[in-house]
């Protein structure tokens, strides 16, 4: 990479970060409102993630309802139809993103009142053929997720391990593991439908649960729970949704805890709120669990005569072929599958530290807030999934336009050379 950028872009709109669901839905606003823009994307299409690093039986957990999606889709559409719909979208706004441009470095120039974001270009398959160019704009707005690398904890002997490793986000299918014994570290939506693929596949899971988790069913009382919980909150305080939720969960799929999964003290929807820890929505992997055909290791403890405590063994340390847990017992592995979840990797490059942290993926004054300082915005980071972007967009969009009409008309977009 060349430490100057050699050649400039002013950019007479606002410069997003990321083509995904966030990026294009705040390009499709600012479209709508007749101001120019430019969408920077690290991959070589839209939605790469859903693209290239999920599973093929993923499908949305949420209604489409509450995804905005159209009436014609089925309830829970596929990652398929739903990279279809994103596609149909980018194309009804003429959103033409500017594919394979990894954002480096983002700094505001306090001097010239204008962010100066640094961007790599690599469309070759060789290092010698990238190119670094600064783009330069009045308005920065950061849709990048907070799915975008995967959070790999360091587990002692990894690289000892001689069995296949990996991330689920480079996990397709279950087919490659038929008749193996597999390990599946970590029990989030993920990891809870990793196991219920592999299991499908006649493959051989254990589950080791990394923490607290609720699992609420995907619907109850006829509808779905999400849905459910969205109306009841229109009623009730949510400390009464909640335990709503959980004595309804008991009632449909009983006591998780017996089987390793205890729940965690605050009820789903506060722990969401404070955290941004999502319940898992079980879509059947939990029954497979209570058949025995997905293992979770535990360890039984009695803490007096009338009660037991189950609590899931983690993983010590992985070995040539399998792992030892922190009860000191071994047990083999042909491999082990990391359903340890994802992190933004906006601290990285954006050079604000009074909004961003290295150890987070942002302070929680800005997780409620679609808006920074000096021209700078966020979509998608509010922890409210589809139907969050989607109203952080328009108040992205609506926002700038305000500023983009004020302002003195800018020149059209141009390049110049590094003097």
């Amino acid at each position: 990479m060349a430490e100057k950028a050699e050649r400039y872009v002013w950019v007479p709109g606002p410069v997003i970060v990321g083509a995904g669901p966030s990026g294009l839905a705040v390009a499709a606003c600012l479209h709508d409102k007749g101001v120019p823009f430019l969408i920077l994307e690290r991959s070589n299409c839209i939605a790469s993630l859903w693209q290239h690093k999920t599973y093929d039986r993923l499908s949305l957990h949420l209604p489409k309802k509450f995804c905005e999606l159209p009436l014609n889709f089925p309830d829970y559409p596929t990652k398929n139809q739903f990279v279809s719909y994103l596609e149909a979208y980018a194309n009804k706004f003429d959103i033409r993103p500017e594919f394979q441009r990894t954002v480096v470095n983002t700094e505001y120039d306090h001097g010239l009142g204008l962010w100066r974001v640094k961007a790599v270009i690599r469309e070759g398959d060789y290092k010698e053929e990238e190119e670094e160019v600064e783009y330069v704009c009045r308005w920065l707005v950061v849709a990048t997720g907070e799915n975008a690398e995967a959070v790999l904890p360091e587990i002692e002997g990894m690289k000892d391990f001689q069995g296949l490793s990996m991330h689920t986000s480079l996990y397709k299918s279950g087919e490659m593991f038929r008749d193996k014994k597999v390990l599946v570290i970590g029990c989030g939506n993920s990891g809870m439908e990793v196991c219920l693929d592999l299991c499908n596949h006649n493959a051989l899971p254990s589950l080791v649960v990394r923490d607290s988790v609720h699992i609420l069913p995907r619907e109850m009382l006829g509808q779905s729970t999400f849905g459910l919980s969205m109306w009841l909150l229109r009623w009730l305080p949510m400390s009464i949704v909640d335990c709503l939720l959980l004595v309804l969960s008991h009632i449909i799929i009983g006591d998780t805890s017996i089987f390793g999964i205890p729940r965690p003290r605050l009820g789903p929807l506060e722990l969401k709120s404070q955290s941004g820890k999502t319940p898992v929505l079980d879509i059947g992997t939990l029954a497979q669990i209570k058949s025995g055909k997905i293992k979770v290791s535990i360890i039984v403890i009695a803490i007096n005569q009338y009660n037991l405590l189950y609590v899931s063994k983690a993983v010590k340390r992985l070995m040539k072929h399998g792992a030892e847990f922190m009860d000191n017992t071994y047990e083999d592995f042909d491999a082990v599958i990391l359903a340890t979840g994802y992190k933004s990797n906006v601290p990285y490059w954006l050079k604000e530290s009074d909004l961003w942290e290295e150890d987070e993926a942002m302070k929680r004054s800005f997780n409620i807030c679609w808006k920074g300082q000096s021209g700078l915005y966020s979509v998608g980071f509010t922890r409210k999934g589809l139907s969050g972007a989607s109203i952080d967009a328009m108040k992205v969009a609506e926002d700038i336009e305000k500023c983009w009409k004020a302002e003195a008309k800018l020149q059209p977009m141009s390049t110049f050379p590094l003097n």
